[in-house]
């Protein structure tokens, strides 16, 4: 016999039966059945199509890692270069500061005339300086005078209301020493009514450096510090004891700014304070008290060494903390300024 005998019968015993309740019960069971097979070949092409799809997506994850992998090894060449440009951006910083410096150098003889009438030939500056300078300034030269070169700076104007200045390169550096000093203590000179000025030659960098220190007189006169400007381009500072040399004026505003900021957020005992004891000098102020309510604060024997250094709230404990926030907060370091010299005066 087949194989299918038995279904044949099975199938005939089904027909046979003759209970409504369980037909019904069958005919619902082989519905569901049907139903499962359904989904089940639903879930089927699901399956298929997320298969195909994750195939596709590893696909992509290659090609991505791949990329990923390239552009790592190009991140990783970009960095070599970055470092090597660094390091060849702080060489070419030195070797811009070396030749600034190296110009200065090369100028520390030099000259500047301001003021000289322009009737003077360009041919006759040397004699003319030679013989005009010496009565001018009161200094008898021994040897005399002599110059390398001298010129006007600029073409000629005959009708400018200013004369163009002049530059004398001398040939004696201990005579330009001498006219520059003789500028700095006694100021401008006179002939026939005409101020005549005298000054140091610097580069471009260093002028520019120099008149961005001179622009901060005013904030340095309204907070009453001592200053100084030296050569080439070097900002000296002092209030109280306490001095700073800047070489980049940037530094020096931020200085500045944190000095003031002090003086600002400092307060002031008022006029009327109690009497101090002996162990009690600096005032302060009671919290939640108005700006009367001021109590001595008892110290430490260091305190009291400190307070007699400050001298109650005078201005050096200003600027020492102004010092320290400066160089912790900006991190000031004198030699990331292109103007400072390869080697400081002893």
């Amino acid at each position: 016999m087949p194989p299918s005998a038995p279904v044949v019968q099975q199938i005939t015993w089904h027909h046979t039966m003759t209970d409504p309740a369980q037909e019904s019960t069958m005919d619902h069971i082989l519905q569901e059945i049907s139903a499962v097979g359904r989904r089940l070949e639903g879930m089927d092409n699901a399956i298929a199509s997320l298969t195909a799809e994750t195939k596709s997506i590893c696909l992509d994850i290659s090609g991505i890692e791949s990329r990923v992998a390239g552009l790592e090894q190009r991140v990783t060449t970009v960095e070599t270069h970055i470092a090597s440009y660094q390091d060849r951006d702080q060489e070419l910083q030195y070797l811009r500061s070396k030749m600034i410096d190296l110009e200065d150098r090369t100028r520390r003889d030099n000259v500047q005339f301001l003021g000289f009438p322009e009737i003077i030939e360009r041919a006759d500056i040397n004699s003319f300086l030679r013989e005009t300078l010496p009565k001018l300034i009161g200094i008898p030269f021994d040897p005399p005078l002599e110059f390398r070169r001298a010129h006007k700076l600029g073409p000629k104007r005959p009708d400018a209301a200013t004369p163009l200045p002049i530059i004398a390169c001398l040939l004696r550096h201990t005579q330009a020493h001498q006219l520059l000093k003789r500028a700095r203590t006694y100021g401008p000179c006179w002939m026939d009514g005409q101020e005549i000025r005298m000054s140091a030659d610097f580069s471009k960098e260093t002028s520019e450096c120099r008149r961005a220190f001179l622009a901060f007189r005013p904030r340095l006169r309204q907070i009453k510090v001592k200053y100084g400007l030296f050569e080439p381009a070097r900002m000296w500072i002092t209030k109280n004891g306490v001095s700073e040399d800047f070489y980049d004026p940037e530094d020096l505003r931020s200085f500045l700014d944190s000095l003031m900021s002090m003086d600002i957020t400092t307060p002031t005992p008022p006029q009327d304070l109690p009497a101090t004891t002996q162990n009690a000098s600096f005032q302060s102020l009671a919290p939640g008290g108005s700006g009367s309510d001021w109590h001595p604060v008892d110290l430490h024997p260091r305190g009291r060494d400190l307070e007699r250094l400050m001298k109650n709230h005078d201005d050096r404990g200003q600027v020492l903390h102004a010092v320290a926030i400066h160089t912790q907060v900006t991190g000031r370091d004198k030699s990331r300024s292109p103007l400072k010299p390869t080697m400081e005066p002893t």
